[in-house]
């Protein structure tokens, strides 16, 4: 395919995930106000049970049970309970951080893959790449910083679910060798929704919610489907080091959505270390791109 036949490829992907932050700001900031009143693991359930059953139902008539086939079951189970995980790890760390902040670390992501490629994978990393982890780190501590306005005593909270995220993103990554992204987006929604009906049969589930909640309840099972199917979209549509970069907007519409939800504005250290996450994360992006490209 020539340059010019990739390019509205490339700028249809970069736009899908754009719009894939977009819905995981909203997703996150309608959880961080649903948890203040609904049980945490029945908004998690629902959140799982809809991505679930909308998949399934959008993809049915194209794949049938073929969608299904997998070549490792195991690691499609094992790569679910990570993600559910995460959701939990986020879930919780939304009770004790503002939207933005909590995004801004989730965004740390990329750089802690990059660690765990060092010392899990013995993968050699060049001296520029460990200055943007250094960098990404600083930024986090700018956020959650002695004497900030977020207490430190939660700070394992997103700290858990960049290494538990990070994990999550390796296993993807070796599975999306062998495996279609439909198949493992299907496996984590039902991973998940399988694992929290379990866990809110034990007493977190009540019918005694207002039609608001309810209503909230189906605007983040359609936040969270719709976001990650976005970014499957926008990975097929274009390469990885393209489309990185812009995933950094989610820290924008993040702020945006905390300040319009909660009026929260983070403070100038914090703004510091968001800033540092981002520009950390957008040059290892650039990075990669640039090595990928190297003969």
């Amino acid at each position: 395919m020539s340059s010019t036949a990739r390019q509205p490829l490339a700028l249809a992907g970069i736009a899908y995930a754009v719009l894939a932050m977009a819905c995981f700001a909203v997703l996150d900031t309608t959880n961080k106000f649903l948890i203040a009143s609904v049980p945490l693991l029945m908004v998690l359930w629902f959140r799982y049970a809809f991505q679930a059953v909308a998949s399934t139902a959008v993809m049915w008539p194209r794949n049938g049970m073929t969608m299904f086939q997998t070549h490792n079951i195991r690691l499609q189970m094992l790569r679910g309970f990570l993600l559910l995980m995460c959701s939990v790890l986020g879930f919780t760390s939304l009770r004790y951080m503002p939207v933005a902040e909590f995004t801004a670390f989730v965004m740390l992501t990329p750089l802690v893959v990059t660690a765990l490629a060092r010392f899990v994978m013995k993968e050699q990393v060049s001296a520029l790449r460990w200055l943007f982890v250094s960098g990404g780190l600083v930024g986090a501590l700018l956020i959650v910083r002695p004497g900030g306005s977020l207490d430190t005593s939660h700070a394992w909270l997103p700290l858990s679910l960049v290494v538990s995220n990070a994990a999550f993103q390796i296993l993807t990554s070796h599975m999306a060798k062998t495996e279609s992204p439909v198949t493992m987006h299907l496996y984590t929604g039902w991973v998940g929704a399988i694992i929290a009906s379990v866990l809110v049969l034990w007493g977190a589930w009540t019918t005694d919610l207002t039609d608001f909640e309810w209503e909230l309840m189906v605007l983040v099972g359609c936040a969270g489907t719709l976001g990650h199917y976005l970014l499957i979209l926008a990975f097929s549509r274009a390469p990885a080091a393209s489309v990185s970069p812009f995933l950094y907007s989610g820290i924008a519409f993040a702020t945006f959505a905390g300040w319009l939800v909660f009026a929260h504005v983070p403070d100038l250290w914090a703004r510091m270390g968001m800033l540092l996450i981002a520009l950390c994360g957008i040059g290892a992006a650039v990075l990669s791109h640039h090595e990928d490209r190297a003969p």
